[in-house]
């Protein structure tokens, strides 16, 4: 699968059923030595939700262990925390 095929794809957490935007609209966050990728980071999901009450901005992560499955249209995760600390 290429990585342009992989950025088309919507993520959701299964969790809850929230729809997080297009993996394109990600960080990709990796090893750049070896390639390893730690996960995706989530910018700000405040201005996804117009309906409901704005809080201060908070940037999610979602792990690579997290991703459960890559389908045809999209990537289901489990849950995405909200900061990506162990990797820095």
């Amino acid at each position: 699968m290429l990585l342009s095929e992989l950025a088309e794809k919507e993520l959701i957490e299964m969790e809850n059923g929230v729809r997080f935007g297009f993996l394109s609209e990600t960080e990709c966050i990796f090893d750049p030595k070896t390639g390893i990728i730690y996960g995706f980071e989530l910018g700000d999901q405040a201005a996804k939700m117009p309906f409901q009450k704005k809080k201060p901005t908070q940037t999610l992560f979602i792990p690579w262990e997290e991703i459960h499955l890559i389908g045809e249209d999209r990537i289901l995760f489990r849950k995405a925390k909200p900061t990506r600390k162990q990797y820095d």
